[in-house]
């Protein structure tokens, strides 16, 4: 079956193609899973292929049911000097007055100081755990999540993370 007019439809979808934003032919690019800013040089917007591509660590915790686990992931010191936090021996001064907030998107923050990620500080690691017993993690406690050991209550292990805000305090 031929159509006589069949140009009503043709424009139709030339105006269509034409109208379309450049990026929604572009290939995707990867959602950000984790934003890093405030007061560093460097502010990150990270991918979980950049957040895979870090250092990787494992630790072994008894988790908030007292089972033992292992979380795998980065160590979050290795994100901190990709984004120009003040560690090492620049963690002196006035430096020591900047705080770190984990923000996850339901509302959860938490208060650290930058000296509780500093490897001359302390010897514990806090992770960003994006697996658990060598399975990514579930929807209830990620897809990233901070795993501070040593803490006997686990409030500060916040779920769902998904931004670190460096702040100085005044």
């Amino acid at each position: 079956m031929v159509r006589k007019n069949s140009w009503p439809l043709k424009v139709s979808l030339l105006v269509l193609l034409l109208c379309a934003p450049a990026n929604a032919f572009a290939q995707a690019s990867p959602a950000v899973a984790l934003r890093v800013s405030g007061e560093m040089p460097d502010h990150l917007e990270l991918s979980v292929a950049d957040i895979a591509a870090f250092p990787r660590d494992k630790i072994r915790v008894t988790d908030d049911k007292g089972a033992q686990v292992e979380y795998g992931g980065v160590p979050v010191a290795e994100i901190l000097k990709k984004a120009g936090a003040p560690l090492g021996k620049e963690l002196k001064g006035p430096n020591l007055a900047v705080g770190l907030v984990a923000r996850a998107p339901d509302g959860y923050r938490v208060l650290f100081t930058l000296t509780e990620f500093d490897p001359a500080f302390s010897d514990r690691v806090i992770l960003l755990a994006d697996r658990r017993d060598g399975k990514p993690l579930d929807s209830r406690e990620g897809p990233l999540r901070f795993i501070v050991p040593g803490d006997k209550r686990h409030a500060r292990w916040i779920r769902g993370v998904t931004a670190i805000e460096a702040m100085r305090v005044k």
